[in-house]
C-alpha cells in the first residue's frame, strides 16, 4: 500500500459524449512521487480520465480532488499539472532552447533563472548541446524528449503523459521507457500515463490500473496485475493466459479440464462455477500418463526465447511455453502445480479485445 499522500483523488467519476458513457463511477487514488498507468484497450475510457484529472474534461458527476480540495471547475492553466501528448505540438518556428522556456517566459520567469533551468532539464533528459537546434531537424525521440522537457521546465506536481511513445519505433520506445522511469524518479514527482501497451505498463510502472468498458477492473504493481489477475479480463489483457471454466468444489479443491486438481485459493461457494487462469510459461510438458492431463501437441512456434505449442486435450487447447523442444505430433502430459493455478469469480464482469 502506497504510504505517500495523495495528490489527486477521483470520487465516483462518470462521463457520457453523445449519449455514450465512457467512464462509470471510477474511484482511483494517485500518490505523491507514484508513476501510475491507465492501461486498457481502446476506448476503455483511459484518456478521458487522464483529460479529467488535467482539466480538460469536466466530468458529468462525482469529484476530482487535488491535495484534498475539490477542483471540478479548476481550468487546465490553474492546476499544478502538465501535459504531454502523443503528438508533441513543438513550435517549429522555435529552437530547442526557447520551446524549453516558452512556459516560463509566459509566466516572466527571469532570464538568469529560465538559463538555468532549461540547462538542467536539457541534462535531465539527454540533450545538452542541442539548444540551438531548430526542433524539425530533430528525431522522434529527440522531439519527444523536448516535449518532455518543456512540461517539466515549469515543475509541475504531476505530470499527465497520454501514449508519449505511440509514434515511436520499437527500439527507441523501449529505450524511452528505461529513460523515463529514470527521469520520474530523479524528479520525484507523479506520472499518470496513458498506454494500450501491456509490456510498457509492466516495465514502468509502481501502479497499474487496468480499466475496460469505462470500469477500473484492477489496481496493483506490476508483479500483482500479471501474477494474480483480478478477472478473467485483466488475465487475458495482461500477457497471454489460458483461460478454462471450473468448479471449485471446496476451499483448494478445483475441478477443470475433467480432473481434481490441489489449488492455493479458498474462500469461494461450495461447487461454485469459476475461471481458471494458468499462464503458459508455468505449464510444464511431462510424459503422457494417468497422473497428468493429457494431449496431443498441434503447432510448434519458435519465439526466440522459448518454444510455443498449443496442445490439444480433448478439444481444448493449451498454450503452452518452453525452452525444451517438443515437436508436432507428440502426445504429452501437462504438469501443473496448486501454485499456478490462479481461481477467479467468474461473476466479475470482463470483456474486451486486445488492441
Amino acid at each position: 500500500m502506497n504510504q505517500n499522500k495523495k495528490v489527486f483523488e477521483l470520487k465516483k467519476i462518470a462521463k457520457s459524449f453523445d449519449g455514450d458513457q465512457i467512464l462509470k463511477g471510477i474511484d482511483l487514488d494517485i500518490h505523491e512521487k507514484e508513476f501510475i498507468t491507465l492501461l486498457g484497450p481502446s476506448g476503455c475510457g483511459k484518456t478521458t480520465t487522464l483529460r479529467i484529472i488535467g482539466g480538460f474534461v469536466t466530468p458529468d458527476s462525482g469529484d476530482v480532488l487535488f491535495l484534498g480540495k475539490k477542483i471540478n471547475d479548476v481550468p487546465p492553466y490553474k492546476r499544478k499539472v502538465n501535459t504531454v501528448f502523443q503528438k508533441y505540438a513543438l513550435f517549429p518556428h522555435l529552437d530547442v532552447f526557447e520551446n524549453v522556456a516558452f512556459g516560463l517566459r509566459l509566466v516572466k520567469t527571469p532570464e538568469k533563472e529560465i538559463v538555468q533551468r532549461v540547462r538542467e532539464m536539457l541534462a535531465l533528459v539527454n540533450l545538452s548541446g542541442f539548444e540551438s537546434r531548430r526542433v524539425d531537424l530533430l528525431s522522434g525521440g529527440q522531439q519527444q524528449r523536448v516535449a518532455i522537457a518543456r512540461a517539466l521546465v515549469n515543475r509541475p506536481n504531476v505530470l499527465l503523459l497520454d501514449e508519449p511513445l505511440g509514434a515511436l519505433d520499437l527500439k527507441l520506445r523501449k529505450e524511452m521507457q528505461i529513460e523515463l522511469k529514470k527521469i520520474q524518479q530523479s524528479l520525484g514527482i507523479t506520472f499518470v500515463y496513458v498506454t494500450h501497451d501491456q509490456e510498457e505498463a509492466l516495465t514502468m510502472s509502481d501502479t497499474v490500473v487496468v480499466m475496460n468498458e469505462g470500469r477500473i477492473q484492477q489496481i496493483g504493481t506490476p508483479q500483482d496485475i500479471y501474477n494474480e489477475p483480478a478477472n478473467a479480463f485483466t488475465a487475458s489483457f495482461i500477457g497471454e493466459s489460458n483461460i478454462i471454466p471450473g468448479i471449485m468444489h471446496k476451499d483448494f479443491l478445483v475441478e477443470f479440464a475433467g480432473r481434481n486438481y490441489v489449488c492455493v485459493d479458498g474462500g469461494f461457494a461450495k461447487d461454485e462455477p469459476v475461471d481458471i487462469v494458468v499462464r503458459p510459461e508455468d505449464v510444464d510438458i511431462a510424459p503422457a500418463t494417468s497422473e497428468f492431463l493429457c494431449g496431443t501437441v498441434k503447432q510448434v512456434v519458435f519465439k526466440g526465447v522459448h518454444y510455443e505449442m498449443h496442445v490439444d486435450c480433448n478439444g481444448t487447447v493449451w498454450r503452452v511455453q518452453s525452452t525444451d523442444f517438443t515437436p508436432a505430433g507428440a502426445t504429452v502430459g501437462l504438469k501443473i502445480t496448486p501454485e499456478d493455478i490462479h481461481i477467479m469469480h467468474r461473476s466479475v464482469p470482463y470483456g474486451g479485445e486486445k488492441d
